[in-house]
């Protein structure tokens, strides 16, 4: 009796897992898994504006509306930026060409009746010298952003839509002391930043993936939401961490009275974590970690390595602590290149520095420095004032700028 041949059966076996591990992978990378963060420039905004305007016709309510939610917005700026004493009187046409856009937040309109909540930008360059504000004087590196959202047990960054993510892409971050890196969540981002990433020690990988995304360092905000019954509260729970090692800034914790006040309260939580980040980086507490700087190419076999042994042996980075000597963090201006090398060799020359390299170029902006001292930040101060800067310190920040050359008496 001949026996049947089945060989046939066992390739189509095998197609079909191919195709099944194929479409697994193919799952992990593809669908609806990011929100582009909006655009950020350094407008000053004013949300939560409530208006209430009746008139003849709809669109009239509508335009007038608008007119009172820029006057009432003009007063909050006033008197967020100055306090709230001898507010300029402007014209609405004069607001008119401040503003540079109006978001929509809520809105009810009927035949003669406009009811909304809107947002109000103000361009900076043509509102900054009305209000003597000319922007942040300490800025930091830029920071790559992975939100982390815990609910029903289980974190979630980038893999999948959520309303953590969804409040880190709106959050307009043009105001801020932070310069966030923040990311759309498309292609190899799901695969790169995930929850599971932030758990990682090692800095071989953290060196590569924040040279992708032209980051000197990470930020960690989490999210934990507590879900009181079907329908009711939302607790939410929220944490700022930095860094590799997950280094704890501070936490908070808010209540949403429903589902629907999620998204208000995930916003509002944003700007309290981002107002964590500036106060640690006005103390010196946030700080780049100066073993993420690539100094070296790295070995794709050590990296390889690291990878094979995550989570088997636990290894702990023990820098080299040199007694008496502290390292800074000095932002300078860099209009062109070769201002880059002349600052270096500047500060080089100083007696007590130890090193001085630019971790974070900006060219025709300001680049960051980090600089290992001798000595105290008062006498680095004092060294580079004697050298014609103008110092501004924040613990061991400091912001340099040359001073304008003083006429000789009589001219």
């Amino acid at each position: 009796m001949t026996r049947p041949d089945i060989r046939p059966f066992y390739l189509a076996i095998l197609l079909l897992l191919g195709l099944a591990a194929a479409a697994t992978l193919v799952a992990q990378i593809e669908g609806e898994r990011g929100v582009p963060p909006i655009a950020s420039g350094g407008d000053f905004e004013v949300s939560g504006v409530k208006v209430d305007v009746a008139a003849p016709n709809a669109d009239a309510a509508r335009y007038a509306g608008w007119r009172q939610a820029q006057r009432t917005a003009w007063r909050m700026l006033w008197t967020r930026t100055n306090g709230g004493t001898s507010i300029p009187v402007l014209s609405d046409s004069q607001l008119e060409a401040m503003v540079s856009g109006i978001e929509i937040q809520y809105e009810q309109s009927g035949p003669t009746r406009y009811i909304a909540t809107l947002g109000v930008m103000f361009d900076r360059a043509r509102t900054g010298q009305l209000l003597g504000v000319s922007g942040s004087a300490i800025r930091s590196p830029p920071l790559l952003v992975i939100p982390v959202l815990w609910q029903g047990g289980a974190a979630v960054s980038y893999e999948s839509i959520n309303e953590w993510q969804k409040a880190w892409a709106r959050f307009r971050t043009g105001e801020s002391a932070i310069d966030y890196v923040r990311v759309s969540g498309v292609a190899a981002d799901p695969l790169l930043l995930n929850a599971a990433q932030t758990g990682r020690r090692g800095r071989l990988w953290w060196r590569v993936l924040l040279d992708q995304y032209g980051a000197a360092d990470v930020v960690i905000p989490i999210a934990r939401l507590e879900r009181q019954y079907p329908g009711g509260p939302v607790i939410g729970r929220f944490a700022a961490r930095y860094g590799p090692d997950n280094a704890l800034i501070g936490s908070f914790a808010l209540r949403a009275p429903s589902e629907n006040a999620v998204p208000e309260m995930m916003d509002q939580a944003a700007r309290r974590v981002d107002q964590l980040y500036t106060q640690a980086l006005l103390s010196g507490v946030l700080r780049p970690d100066p073993s993420l700087v690539i100094e070296e190419p790295v070995d794709p076999d050590s990296l390889e390595l690291e990878n094979a042994t995550e989570g088997m042996v636990e290894t702990v980075d023990m820098p080299t602590v040199i007694p008496g000597v502290a390292t800074f963090t000095l932002q300078y201006d860099t209009p062109n290149v070769a201002s880059v090398s002349q600052g270096e060799s500047l500060i080089r020359g100083i007696p007590g520095v130890r090193s001085a390299s630019t971790s974070s170029l900006a060219l025709g902006g300001t680049s960051v420095m980090q600089v290992s001292f001798a000595g105290t930040v008062d006498t680095l101060s004092a060294a580079l004032q004697q050298r014609g800067f103008a110092v501004q310190s924040s613990g061991n920040t400091l912001r340099v700028t040359r001073r304008a050359a003083t006429p000789p008496a009589g001219q």
